[in-house]
């Protein structure tokens, strides 16, 4: 018997979804699509078409994913929604119904392959109010949790209005996934930077970490792992920038009593929080797992797009790491954040 190796980070497109937000709200859904096209570029944007093109079927078709996952020797995916399935511009009863539906498909798909795939669904971070029932919906088809962006924005009377994840208002979401041992899975979508952006896919490659520095600052220096130290929070993409500025966090918690919204040393909370391996440098993986501890780092590839990674156990064993390490990255991290799966390793032998 071996261990599993589970990727934590794996998306799935829902066209029946994309269609029903179509008829429901197509003058919203036209301008998120002009924003993101804003934000990212056309240049980008026109590549970014492309590779959803060419990959497609990996996004959509179960037998093309579990041929994927055989041939990266990844035993187990976490299966969250495309971010693009957040919709912001939708109001509160929308937002929740199309919640709903989103989590029913992701349930849908990993209910075809309960041996090889679990899932995750999404709620309305724009919305807290939704939220808890979002997640209620999403636990209720047997997903482990939901997804959320690093911050949620949507028109309230005419003004923009801006949730970050220190906002007291989501408080009843975060004592309800402390309470039921829920995942939330941190994934930015969007950019606050808006055009500056705009070309040379910076919109990407520097907003995404950029995101997730600034959503998990707010949860650090907000308090909110104080409140709620049992939450399972996974941040995508290494964590962004923050792994690698704790540091300067520390010293502004030491000598500003703004940045005293914390009980401890913002550092100290990395090792409460998990994040996926998806780095792209050996050198910020082993950074990464310094810092958070090697309990805390789990194989994430961001499946099937094309700035995540084909061969994400490869790149793990690349890194030059203990294989103690190793082992725990690719699995037993895993276990431990997601206790049942070891009872589900007999489906595998």
């Amino acid at each position: 018997m071996t261990d599993q190796i589970v990727d934590v980070h794996a998306h799935a497109l829902l066209p029946d979804v994309e269609a029903y937000v179509g008829e429901l709200d197509p003058e919203g859904l036209a301008a998120a699509k002009d924003l993101d096209a804003r934000r990212n570029g056309h240049e980008s944007l026109a590549v970014s078409g492309r590779m959803i093109g060419e990959r497609w079927q990996l996004l959509t078709d179960l037998p093309a994913r579990l041929t994927a996952m055989d041939t990266a020797e990844v035993d187990l995916q976490l299966v969250s929604p495309s971010p693009s399935h957040y919709y912001p511009f939708l109001r509160p009863d929308d937002a929740l119904e199309v919640a709903k539906r989103v989590n029913a498909a992701i349930g849908e798909l990993v209910g075809r392959a309960p041996d090889r795939l679990l899932g995750l669904g999404v709620a309305p971070l724009q919305h807290p109010q939704q939220m808890v029932a979002a997640l209620d919906d999403a636990l209720g088809r047997g997903l482990r949790g939901v997804e959320i962006g690093s911050f949620g924005a949507s028109a309230s009377g005419g003004q923009a209005n801006t949730v970050e994840l220190s906002d007291p208002a989501l408080n009843p979401f975060w004592a309800a996934a402390e309470k039921a041992g829920a995942v939330v899975f941190l994934h930015p979508f969007g950019c606050s930077v808006d055009e500056r952006l705009n070309r040379f896919y910076l919109a990407n490659t520097v907003s995404q970490p950029a995101e997730n520095a600034i959503a998990l600052s707010h949860l650090i220096f907000g308090g909110v792992l104080d409140r709620y130290p049992g939450l399972r929070v996974v941040a995508a993409h290494g964590g962004g920038y923050l792994p690698t500025i704790m540091g300067r966090s520390d010293h502004a918690w030491r000598v500003r009593p703004e940045a005293h919204g914390c009980r401890h040393l913002p550092s100290t909370y990395m090792r409460r929080l998990w994040f996926d391996s998806l780095t792209h440098d050996s050198d910020q993986l082993a950074e990464l797992i310094r810092v958070a501890g090697p309990t805390r780092v789990l194989l994430g590839s961001d499946f099937p797009f094309d700035m995540g990674t084909d061969d994400p156990v490869a790149a793990v064993r690349a890194a030059g790491l203990p294989e103690e390490v190793v082992r725990a990255v690719l699995s037993g991290n895993a276990a431990a954040l997601l206790p049942d799966i070891a009872d589900r390793q007999d489906l595998l032998t």
